[in-house]
């Protein structure tokens, strides 16, 4: 970074100051660069009591720019502290009580916004203390990228940011990582029910860096690189916006059809963030080749497989731990977890690690026929060798202007369009049983 490009102001604010900036929405706490909260209201009333106290606190970093002929302050450093201090006095939503000495005030006393404003001696004793304290601030002005570049300086001691983190300073203003937002808050429900992400990964946004991996392998119909190429898409901006909510719409269509097909993932090494990823792109694939991914017979059965496959992996994990030798039939299991055990997960590991996943799934998910209906041949072949030429639910009777064929085994569920998976029926019927196989009933 060349810190000549950044000019930088030392000076201090007090809490009034900052309420009014805040409350005339020209303090931003939440610019695009910015993480999210991570604070717990026990290190946020640690804070309030140094305030009330008089104790000095770190001072903060406020981007300073012009927007439009009106100031505003983008905050880059500091972030949980406001937040804190506006939340407690009722500047913003989630007041919280802080029990404290006050200076002048014998015993324990318990402040809060409400009390500042209504209890005598909260307003005269603690409110100016609060109100007045004064806070270090450091003014910087300068381009985006090195304000940018300043915030990931800042961030990299203590808790440091994580890539994701990085990458969603970096391209603040990108459209997929604006997409990858609103599929990650989308997809939260079911990942958590699945157990992929724990509550600190979401903290530090693992949430969002999947749901962009998803995207960008979705619009590549294929596993991606993962840093080269969201770093390369983030900052080319190279997929349209037409095309972004496709891929969007179609990663979160897999996420949903793994969560339907085995729902109890959480109890398998398959939620994990590197193994539920594969599965899920491998699911997005089977989806677009046609596959029947509905029957519940062949998801029970892909679900025995997947968690008797994993429970092997995770034996041989073990045996490695102990420097145990494996035999000739586990190969295959030491094949896949050096994909998921190495340090990074790069795309050889990752289509490795599909191609292993299609070789235990793949067969039992087969192709929809590519004929959905029934050719006008078939239509009378069907009418001039039944019999019996009523509907084959209801019993009504049926004419050659009105009858319908149902596959009786499901289109959608792997049905062929043959004359032997084939039953006339009248139009009623046929609307109301959806997907369900019909029982077959004898041709007369």
């Amino acid at each position: 970074m060349n810190t000549k490009s950044l000019d930088a102001r030392f000076e201090t604010k007090t809490v009034a100051d900052l309420q009014n900036l805040y409350e005339k929405g020209m303090l931003n706490l939440s610019p695009t660069f910015q993480r999210r909260s991570v604070w717990k209201d026990k290190d946020r009333r640690l804070l309030i009591q140094s305030l009330i106290r008089g104790f000095p606190i770190p001072g903060i970093f406020l981007y300073r720019r012009d927007d439009n002929g009106s100031l505003h302050y983008d905050v880059i450093d500091g972030k949980q502290r406001l937040e804190s201090i506006l939340r407690f006095i009722g500047a913003m939503r989630g007041a919280y009580a802080v029990k404290t000495e006050v200076p002048g005030v014998e015993g324990i006393q318990e402040v809060t916004a409400g009390s500042l404003r209504r209890n005598r001696r909260h307003m005269t004793l603690v409110r100016p203390l609060i109100q007045g304290y004064r806070i270090p601030v450091i003014e910087v002005v300068g381009e985006l990228g090195d304000i940018v570049e300043l915030f990931v300086r800042i961030n990299s001691t203590g808790k440091p940011l994580t890539q994701q983190e990085k990458r969603n300073a970096k391209y603040s203003g990108s459209d997929l990582l604006k997409a990858a937002t609103a599929l990650a808050r989308k997809l939260e429900p079911k990942l958590d029910a699945l157990g992929v992400l724990t509550a600190a990964q979401k903290a530090r946004m693992k949430h969002v860096e999947l749901a962009a991996e998803l995207i960008v392998s979705m619009q590549a119909a294929d596993v991606i690189n993962k840093k080269v190429a969201l770093d390369r898409v983030m900052s080319a901006q190279s997929i349209p916006p037409v095309q972004l909510r496709k891929s969007s719409a179609r990663a979160f269509a897999a996420v949903s059809r793994l969560a339907r097909m085995f729902p109890e993932l959480a109890a398998t090494r398959f939620h994990q963030v590197v193994d539920f990823y594969s599965l899920t792109v491998l699911v997005a694939k089977l989806e677009a080749e046609g596959a029947v991914l509905i029957d519940r017979k062949r998801n029970a059965l892909a679900w025995d497989l997947l968690r008797a496959f994993g429970v092997e992996v995770d034996k041989v994990r073990e045996q490695q731990r102990k420097v145990r030798g494996i035999s000739a039939e586990q190969a295959v299991y030491r094949d896949y977890l050096m994909t998921v055990s190495q340090m990074t997960d790069d795309i050889s590991q990752r289509r490795q690690r599909e191609k292993i996943l299609r070789g235990l799934l793949g067969s039992l998910f087969a192709a929809r026929d590519a004929q959905r209906g029934f050719t006008p041949e078939q239509r009378r072949l069907l009418w001039n060798t039944a019999g019996d030429k009523k509907c084959g639910s209801c019993g009504a009777k049926l004419s050659w202007a009105n009858f319908t064929i149902d596959h009786l085994d499901p289109h959608s569920r792997g049905g062929r369009s043959t004359l032997d998976n084939a039953a006339l029926v009248c139009r009623p019927c046929n609307s109301a049983k959806g997907n369900r196989a019909q029982a077959r009933r004898a041709r007369t």
